[in-house]
Parts: C-alpha cells; sequence; structure tokens
C-alpha cells in the first residue's frame, strides 16, 4: 500500500468519524442540529468522504457527499444570516 492510498483511507476514515459523531451528538441532545458544529462537522467530513470516494471510483458515494456536504454549507449560511437580523 503506497502513502498516498494510506493518506485516502486516513481521510475517510476520519471523515466516518466525525459524522458519526456528529450524529451520535445530535441524537443524545447534546448538540443542535442548526448548530455551527454540529453542520461543520458534517461539512468536513463529507469532504473527506468525496476525496475517498472519488480515488476509489465510487460516484454516486461522492455524488452524495458533495450533496451533503452543499447542505451543511447552507445551512451554515441561513444560520449566519438570521444571526445578522
Amino acid at each position: 500500500m503506497t502513502a498516498e492510498r494510506i493518506g485516502i483511507e486516513i481521510i475517510g476514515w476520519g471523515g466516518m468519524a466525525l459524522i458519526l459523531v456528529a450524529y451520535v451528538l445530535l441524537s443524545s441532545g447534546r448538540i443542535d442540529g442548526r448548530s455551527s458544529a454540529y453542520q461543520w462537522m458534517n461539512v468536513i467530513g463529507a469532504v473527506c468522504f468525496i476525496i475517498n470516494s472519488g480515488y476509489n471510483g465510487a460516484i454516486p458515494s461522492a455524488t452524495l457527499n458533495v450533496a451533503w456536504a452543499a447542505i451543511g454549507l447552507h445551512t451554515l449560511w441561513r444560520v449566519r444570516q438570521r444571526a445578522a437580523d
């Protein structure tokens, strides 16, 4: 296994951990679904999955995570807009 492949796998596992922790925190009521922390965990996790999925040729998974990240970024933008009002 090359160093590049190991790096891509670490990125993928890191993304998985971020999204899983975000879901556990949300489900346990320790974080709100509209919080910046929750949304950033999902966006960063999705970007990690995009890198890993794209590298491995899993285009449906990469596409899903592009949408996942876009939803998170849109939510962050809306939360910021509401806070500015």
